[in-house]
């Protein structure tokens, strides 16, 4: 059932912050150290959490070879994370990025744009969070519960919106290479 149920399924073996990424994807030297030295301190403090992601430029996450589905951020002027939206369906069109979520209409997108590969950095905090919302997803997505999946970004974006997490959006210029495509 997608990213958070994956992570969730680790809760009693995880006791210390930890890292998640997807299997499928590499990221990049540079993105596992700044995860690593950001999370050697992250502690939560007055019942928020201290999470990060590692946040990439669009254009380095794209393929000549099909669509890719990324998290797109808006972070603030301080860095953290306001809000992410998953776009399943990202391509590019000769100079132009668009998204589209019908399969018809399409979306222009910055190449610029912040994005997630998540590649995140969490506290245990994380999966009191996950168990406490994934009966509310399986309920909401009974009529279709064979091919739903339990985002971690839409928790992490819930979570950001609740005021119980902040998100520290960790730059780098990394470029993506993805192992979807054959071609790649």
């Amino acid at each position: 059932w997608g990213t958070g149920h994956a992570t969730l399924s680790c809760e009693s073996e995880v006791h210390v912050p930890f890292a998640v990424i997807n299997a499928d994807d590499f990221y990049g030297r540079s993105a596992f150290k700044i995860l690593h030295d950001y999370l050697k301190s992250a502690q939560d403090r007055d019942g928020v959490y201290d999470y990060c992601m590692v946040g990439y430029v669009l254009e380095n996450t794209l393929t000549e070879h099909g669509h890719v589905a990324r998290g797109v951020c808006t972070v603030d002027r301080d860095g953290y994370l306001v809000e992410i939206h998953e776009r399943t369906h990202i391509e590019r069109f000769g100079e132009a990025i668009r998204y589209t979520e019908d399969g018809e209409n399409w979306v222009t997108i910055s190449a610029s744009s912040v994005v997630s590969l998540n590649t995140w950095g969490f506290t245990p905090s994380l999966f009191s969070e996950l168990a406490a919302r994934f009966p509310l997803f399986l309920r909401a997505n009974s009529d279709n519960i064979e091919t739903a999946e339990y985002f971690l970004p839409d928790v992490v974006g819930s979570l950001i919106e609740e005021r119980k997490a902040t998100v520290k959006v960790l730059s780098t210029d990394e470029r993506w290479l993805g192992v979807t495509y054959r071609e790649d």
